[in-house]
């Protein structure tokens, strides 16, 4: 790749300086990374241009196009931040510095070859993989990188564009990397940097970096779905390009001029919607989309009536996002209705400007002049993007961080409304005590209840849109430590439980100690495992000594629950998840799972017809809308099928281990208390093997044997159980 290719895609408002600065850094990047290559064994200077191109396709102003090619220069060369401020100015040395990724942390090296080889400012030079060697330690590291980048975003939002243009372009590569280290940056691309762009609005980028981890963390079913598309990829278009011609000639007819494109699924979007209807791709009637462009707000409204009155509309397919803009100011119209050959059609209507806001994000801003309207716009997302990152700096752990940009800022969004009509925006699974501290801090400390719609309601109801909430307070006092247990499921956002441990962080030291050492006790306790090694536990907690451990557990820095999962790191001896008691029973493995060919998460049922079992020869029947029906091959029904389009291949999924452990729960007995036992421990996906219960003088006893996982999820069952009314407690037994 060569300047040129670059040149070709800078934007036609760029000055005959910025062309000089662009060209400068280019010779400058050249030299630094000369000799240097990639994995692939093209030239490492191949990226850096490409992440250029990626920027000047946005339209970004030259000085992030020059930091895109300068990107990798200081943490991959022995180029400092002061040669790069010397040559091209603050601006560019600073973009490029908030890109730099974690240069003080030791990791392996990318770059192969050259004279700059393994050299970073007299250090190791730093790669985007960390080592190799302890996984949890790569896995902290990956982390607060992410975490890093993120207060960086918070600072300058113009760091994440080239953030994400990097990561796309590594996304582009990736088939050069070893299969493992494909899987694991696949997974975070789609967790984080996929999701990111969405927030961002920058559906340009957003689609592709879908597409590609999609690609390498499911290659089978990406490229099942891939082949089903080019089977009837000439047909497809033919249709489309019909579609275009009926509805421009159809608008045109009433008098609007609009712009019409057939626009293509992405492969990644085909299977979410093969997930979400539980139906294999030849079920999907709706893999086709247009889009209509006109001048102004009114003539898409005037184009929506056009084709309602056209079109039979799809019931509950139509979304108003003009009226009410997305979190991401994303705003269009969407509707689906039955076309002309009898098959549902997606539409999408919006004006120029919306287009482009749509595709481009909060980078729209940089296609107009300082001083026009759109500067507003750019502001306000430049406010919520900075409001996002609030709450940020005070949470320091970093696998906490990314735990919480999963839920809080990248997760879909639940609105509320005060009873005076003000709109709360939560992420999804929010609960009336999320509500509470949303509103205000002081109104979630002293809450006590809630009224959803008029109704009171348990404090870890779960939230939906639309949703009146009354918060009911108490004149004074403060939260309670269990709702920091993620086991009890009171608070799901970070911003809540940020609160909340701030409030006991300013109590005494030593009360915070002694309360913290009060709750490791009584779940280890509970768990029966009283020979746990508390020296090596404070060490991979990350603590010099135990009482700041402790301490970090009373102020709910740290959950019991989080520690607890850090018992399965160590031998099977440690986690003390063997079979209870020796000799009456075996670790349990489940084979009742079915996998069908090419597609995960497809709804599967057993046919009562001929009940079949793990390890029979069996088939997947299409019903539509419920998935798949699963019969054994010689099932006279199946024999009888005409419709073999409608057979799919299917196999017993992979055997799961689990350990069966003695519990006991003891309750004040009651009617349905039975039932409630057994849904809650169903609803955690863990299954009895032994059920006992003795009743004495309104005293009931259970002795269960559950099937579990690990430790953390016995933790988790046991919690919830004790949250059930009239129980007591709720611990496990050991043998003998």
């Amino acid at each position: 790749m060569e300047l040129d290719s670059l040149v070709e895609q800078l934007p036609s408002r760029y000055t005959p300086a910025e062309h000089e600065l662009l060209q400068r850094a280019y010779r400058f990047a050249a030299r630094a990374h000369e000799g240097q290559t990639r994995a692939s064994g093209e030239p490492y200077m191949n990226h850096c241009i490409a992440v250029a191109t990626i920027l000047a396709e946005l339209e970004v102003p030259a000085v992030l196009v020059a930091a895109g090619l300068l990107h990798d220069t200081v943490e991959d060369t022995s180029v400092t931040l002061e040669d790069l401020q010397k040559e091209f100015g603050e601006e560019v040395a600073k973009l490029v510095g908030g890109v730099t990724k974690l240069s003080q942390l030791p990791r392996v090296s990318r770059i192969t070859g050259g004279p700059n080889k393994g050299k970073r400012n007299g250090r190791a030079a730093a790669s985007e993989e960390p080592l190799e060697e302890d996984r949890s330690r790569s896995a902290d590291m990956a982390s607060e990188t992410l975490r890093k980048t993120f207060l960086a975003m918070g600072e300058d939002v113009r760091v994440v564009l080239i953030k994400l243009a990097d990561r796309l372009h590594n996304m582009r590569t990736l088939g050069y990397l070893p299969e493992e280290k494909r899987q694991r940056i696949a997974k975070q691309t789609l967790d984080i940097f996929a999701p990111l762009a969405n927030r961002l609005g920058i559906w340009q980028l957003k689609w592709e970096l879908e597409d590609l981890a999609f690609r390498h963390s499911e290659p089978a079913t990406y490229k099942q779905i891939a082949a089903n598309l080019a089977e009837r990829r000439s047909e497809r278009e033919k249709t489309l390009h019909d579609i275009e011609k009926r509805l421009k000639s159809m608008l045109l007819q009433e008098g609007i001029q609009a712009e019409v494109s057939g626009r293509p699924k992405h492969i990644y979007s085909i299977y979410n919607k093969m997930r979400r209807k539980g139906v294999p791709f030849e079920a999907l009637t709706d893999v086709r989309a247009a889009r209509i462009i006109v001048n102004d707000v009114a003539t898409c409204y005037q184009a929506l009536g056009i084709i309602h009155a056209k079109f039979r509309p799809v019931p509950g397919e139509f979304d108003d996002y003009i009226a009410a803009p997305k979190d991401n100011f994303y705003q269009s119209l969407h509707t689906a209705v039955i076309y002309e050959d009898g098959r549902p059609l997606e539409i999408q209507i919006r004006t120029i400007g919306m287009h482009e806001n749509a595709e481009l994000g909060i980078a729209a801003h940089w296609r107009y002049k300082e001083g026009t309207p759109q500067d507003k716009d750019y502001e306000r997302r430049v406010v919520w993007l900075r409001s996002l990152m609030d709450w940020m700096h005070e949470v320091d752990d970093a696998g906490q961080f990314v735990d919480t940009m999963k839920t809080d800022v990248f997760s879909d969004r639940v609105y509320a409304f005060t009873p005076r009509g003000d709109i709360i925006d939560m992420p999804s699974g929010a609960t009336p005590l999320d509500f509470a501290y949303h509103v205000h801090t002081d109104v979630g400390h002293r809450c006590r209840g809630a009224k959803v719609n008029g109704k009171l309601v348990a404090l870890d109801s779960t939230l939906r849109t639309g949703d009146q909430v009354e918060i009911l307070t108490t004149k004074r006092g403060g939260p309670s430590r269990d709702w920091l247990n993620p086991n009890l499921r009171l608070l799901n956002t970070e911003r809540a439980r940020s609160k909340v441990r701030h409030w006991f962080k300013r109590q005494d030291r030593e009360l915070n100690v002694s309360v913290g050492r009060g709750q490791l006790e009584r779940e280890l306790r509970r768990l029966s495992l009283a020979e746990v090694d508390m020296d090596r536990l404070v060490k991979e907690a990350g603590y010099k000594e135990a009482d700041d451990l402790y301490e970090a557990l009373g102020t709910g820095d740290l959950s019991v629950g989080r520690l607890i999962a850090k018992l399965n790191l160590g031998s099977e001896r440690e986690q003390k998840l063997e079979p209870l008691p020796p000799g009456r029973h075996t670790p349990f493995t489940s084979g009742d799972t079915v996998t069908v060919l090419g597609l995960q998460g497809l709804l599967t049922a057993m046919a009562k017809c001929c009940k079949p079992v793990p390890g029979d020869p069996i088939v997947g029947y299409i019903t539509r809308g419920r998935g798949a029906t699963i019969h054994r091959r010689d099932c006279p029904n199946i024999l009888r099928v005409r419709d073999q389009e409608r057979l799919v291949q299917v196999s017993w999924g992979a055997p799961k281990t689990t350990y069966p452990v003695a519990v006991r729960i003891l309750a004040y007995d009651r009617d349905g208390l039975m039932r409630d036992v057994s849904t809650l421990i169903a609803d955690e996906g863990v299954s009895m093997s032994q059920v006992k219960v003795d009743v004495d003088r309104n005293q009931a006893t259970f002795d269960l044997v559950l099937n579990v996982d690990n430790i953390a999820q016995l933790s988790r069952v046991l919690t919830r159980v004790e949250t059930l009314p009239n129980v007591l407690e709720a611990r496990r037994v050991r043998p003998g």
